[in-house]
């Protein structure tokens, strides 16, 4: 309460880090936050925030998530999955790339460890079951969607997921085009970690998949906007999504993105 306060003489939060999990098995998430104190995510200045869902599920993804967003006081707010274990790179490594990041593209909103550039071309920097020590372009890099097992989201970007979309996946790339709609970039980043799961998609997947395309479908239509003041019209291109979004040309997309990756003079980005 008390007075009215101006904006430009309120500190900022001393928390730098918001560590979010879902939790199922607590003995991994026990791990997990062993691992990240370990190497210098201390409680001094870094919270650890979860939602138990090893009993039922209080939360899906994106209704957590943005509980998450709202309640988090770190400047930087971490997603991650509860299976993953730090190796080298520590909280000094991750604070370098942000502020690699801050030089680099002061737009910037969210980072990761893996997502995708165009079809076919991903980059990566993670040790899973997929293979050690993945290291693929020369990051850091822009991505349009980033995976979900490590994001690392700006608390100042103000970003949230959909509020109509529900289920454990893709919230990356909902995350990523609700940044991109705002005006911020996504980057995959050179922290890695170590990722214990392989990453399953199951029978989930598709109508995740399906929401996520309807949404957007619905969010991009044609359409006016009416204001007191003016009248604008959008959206004139996405008659053309449904065609797009077919699994036929996304194939095709991506056999050629393969190509154009084997073609490109090593090093390039």
């Amino acid at each position: 309460m008390g007075e009215p306060k101006d904006i430009t003489e309120i500190k900022l939060s001393e928390i730098r880090y918001s560590i979010c999990t879902f939790v199922t098995r607590h003995s991994q998430y026990n791990d997990m936050v062993e691992s990240f104190v370990s190497h210098g995510f201390s409680y001094d200045d870094c919270e650890y925030l979860y939602i138990d869902n090893s009993e039922t599920n209080h939360y899906e993804a994106y209704a957590g998530i943005n509980k998450f967003l709202a309640i988090s006081k770190g400047l930087y707010i971490i997603v991650c999955h509860q299976d993953l274990l730090l190796l080298q790179d520590d909280r000094k490594k991750l604070d370098a790339v942000i502020e690699e990041l801050d030089q680099l593209d002061p737009n910037w909103g969210v980072c990761g460890n893996g997502g995708g550039i165009h079809p076919g071309r991903l980059a990566l920097r993670v040790t899973d079951p997929h293979g050690d020590d993945q290291f693929t372009e020369r990051l850091p890099i822009k991505v349009r969607g980033l995976d979900e097992n490590f994001l690392v989201a700006r608390r100042d970007a103000n970003l949230t997921v959909s509020r109509d979309l529900r289920g454990f996946h893709l919230y990356g790339a909902d995350l990523c085009i609700v940044a991109h709609f705002l005006g911020y970039t996504t980057y995959v980043v050179d922290f890695h970690l170590r990722h214990l799961s392989h990453g399953v998609k199951g029978p989930t997947f598709d109508p995740v998949r399906s929401a996520l395309i309807t949404k957007y479908d619905r969010s991009l239509r044609p359409q006016m906007v009416t204001t007191p003041s003016t009248t604008v019209f959008l959206g004139n291109r996405a008659f053309l999504s449904s065609v797009l979004n077919s699994f036929v040309v996304l194939g095709i997309a991506k056999r050629l993105g393969r190509l154009a990756a084997r073609l490109r003079p090593r090093g390039d980005s």
